[in-house]
């Protein structure tokens, strides 16, 4: 079936190509689209020019290895994590230090979530989540975590933070005068990644079982998918809250959560990649129709799922190089990929 599907899919050519210094872990579009930044395991953060791939700065964000980048939406400042106990922040155009955020004597900080509308920022480190302002002041301290903190996400369209750990989902809720409250969905198994709907109503995470959970928000009922070949850390909703895409083997499998919902229901299967691929990325636009999905086989691939169940449009690397993280610009006109090797290329949608 790949055969086929390439043979009909159209190739893409990046508009640039450039380079950071190791594996690429993180990729981040600032909101105006016009800059890119990579972050790479051994700590340092390169900043692109994002129309033409020229290099803006390098800094060495974290001595011992950078985990995590995210920039503020709406803002100026980039947010770094990393292996050295702390996140930062960054003022994007001179990349200045702003602030310094204690780990709180954690070894890594991990998981870097900005607020919808920028003001603050939570960050896990351990068992330790916190809350942020733009100018570095903690704001709040989310406490009583029974493990490590493995996705930090807020809820669309609420003042809400879901905290995964083993156990399940803690829902934070803070408040300007008064100690944070919080729900729990409880769940026993070793969760990896989250994802909410972009109505908020949906919250769903991959595991380690090789399973996705689902929660809707109101009531606190769940529901469990199974038939994964390996563990599930890649999801993305599309647009309309409608459809969760996965990843979890070399196949994409997109769950319809209208209606009922999906519980007894098939995904759709969509095969691109090589059989011994394992995919590292999904990701629906923002607000357009078109997913893409990474892999380890040096391929992305872009499909218009309601319409056609073969990729419309694909890169393939000769040297398989492994393709190791992939975003969306916010007007969906590009996507970035960044790969083990240190490449970073920027395309334009199909």
């Amino acid at each position: 079936m790949f055969g086929l599907a390439r043979n009909k899919m159209s190739r893409l050519t990046p508009t640039w190509s450039g380079l950071a210094q190791d594996h690429v872990v993180g990729l981040t579009w600032s909101s105006d689209g016009k800059q890119l930044a990579a972050a790479v395991g051994t700590g340092p953060v390169t900043l692109f020019d994002s129309a033409t791939g020229r290099v803006k700065g390098v800094f060495r964000a974290h001595e011992r290895g950078a985990t995590a980048l995210a920039f503020q939406p709406g803002g100026t400042l980039l947010a770094t994590a990393g292996m050295d106990g702390v996140a930062r922040l960054w003022h994007a155009e001179s990349l200045a230090p702003v602030a310094e955020l204690n780990g709180d004597g954690a070894d890594w900080v991990e998981r870097l979530a900005w607020a919808a509308d920028g003001t603050c920022l939570a960050v896990g480190a351990g068992r330790v989540v916190r809350l942020w302002d733009a100018k570095g002041k903690c704001l709040a301290n989310f406490p009583g975590h029974p493990s490590t903190v493995a996705d930090l996400a807020w809820r669309p369209r609420h003042n809400t933070l879901a905290a995964l750990v083993y156990g399940g989902v803690m829902l934070w809720t803070p408040h300007p005068d008064t100690p944070p409250t919080y729900r729990l969905f409880a769940w026993k198994g070793s969760p990896l990644r989250m994802a909410w709907s972009p109505n908020g109503l949906m919250l769903a995470h991959g595991n380690q079982d090789a399973t996705v959970h689902f929660w809707y928000a109101e009531t606190g009922e769940d529901l469990q998918m199974y038939g994964y070949p390996t563990k599930v850390r890649e999801l993305s909703w599309d647009a309309t809250s409608r459809f969760l895409a996965t990843g979890g083997g070399h196949v994409v499998c997109i769950w319809d959560c209208g209606g009922d919902g999906p519980q007894g229901s098939k995904p759709q299967m969509l095969e691109g990649h090589l059989p011994e691929a394992t995919i590292s990325a999904v990701q629906y636009q923002h607000h357009g129709a078109l997913l893409a999905s990474a892999a380890d086989d040096g391929r992305v691939v872009i499909w218009q799922p309601l319409d056609k169940k073969q990729p419309i449009a694909g890169i393939t690397d000769a040297s398989r190089d492994k393709v190791t993280c992939f975003a969306w610009s916010a007007d969906d006109r590009y996507f970035a990929a960044g790969c083990e090797s240190g490449a970073v290329s920027v395309y334009r949608a199909p």
